[in-house]
């Protein structure tokens, strides 16, 4: 029986987790518990604000759980714990002057609430294999980067930029203003895929399987696309929807 795995990017405690944020680690998100209170907690609700890092307040209960299918029962969680990115994120300001810089054409892959660990870490091994230049993500309601999405990927998240920002729309306003077009593959669209032309600047949305890409995103496109379909089923899964958009993209651009 092979023994119980135990996540590696878990932090436990107020002081510790402190200390990971002021040591610059990239924290994903906090579970705290609900009502805590105390001086350290108030120092620690401070410095999540200020480095706005999401808080999800749940009962006492699930931490212990947490602690438990981890292995960390014989550690005190204080009322919160933490989860750690297993990779750096970069700064899409910085990441697309710098591909102009290179000469090259950027192509960027924006994913709007995608949750499942597998299907990211999936989506960002395609990505890497064919050319995209960065992987934006919000901050809130996205899948955590932990080592399940690293070897998903195949170590492609040890490679391949990822951009972590507040809010979506006002990064593809920030890609539009820098001179990309932003493609939303929604099942929602009219034209094929092959309809558009993928040679100059572009970033493309995908959206999650349960709900889609959301209404202020598709709001914001310069063109809605779909995937063809011909079967009986109505739609594919997104990391393969992602594939067949992204491989159309390198067609065109040769």
């Amino acid at each position: 029986m092979h023994p119980e795995k135990r996540e590696s990017n878990i932090v436990l405690g107020i002081r510790p987790i402190i200390e990971a944020i002021k040591a610059g680690k990239e924290v994903d998100k906090i579970l705290m518990q609900k009502n805590a209170t105390g001086d350290l907690m108030g120092e620690l609700k401070k410095l999540l604000a200020h480095n706005r890092i999401p808080i999800q307040f749940v009962p006492p209960e699930k931490l212990d759980l947490i602690c438990q299918k981890n292995r960390l029962r014989s550690l005190s969680h204080q009322g919160v714990l933490a989860f750690v990115s297993a990779i750096t994120y970069h700064d899409l300001s910085q990441v697309i002057p710098f591909v102009f810089e290179k000469s090259e054409t950027p192509l960027v892959l924006v994913l709007d609430e995608i949750t499942d660990v597998r299907n990211f870490g999936a989506i960002a091994r395609t990505a890497e294999c064919s050319g995209v230049h960065a992987i934006v993500i919000p901050k809130k309601g996205s899948a955590q980067i932990n080592t399940d999405a690293v070897k998903t990927s195949a170590g492609a998240l040890n490679h391949i930029p990822v951009c972590r920002v507040d809010s979506l729309k006002t990064t593809l306003q920030f890609l539009k203003e820098s001179g990309l077009q932003v493609i939303a593959c929604t099942e929602k669209a009219v034209d094929l895929i092959q309809k558009v032309d993928y040679t100059i600047p572009t970033a493309i949305v995908m959206g999650s399987e349960e709900s889609g890409i959301s209404n202020d995103i598709i709001k914001t496109a310069d063109h809605l696309v779909k995937i063809p379909l011909f079967g009986k089923i109505a739609s594919l899964n997104v990391s393969v929807a992602t594939g067949v958009i992204l491989y159309e993209a390198i067609r065109q651009r040769g």
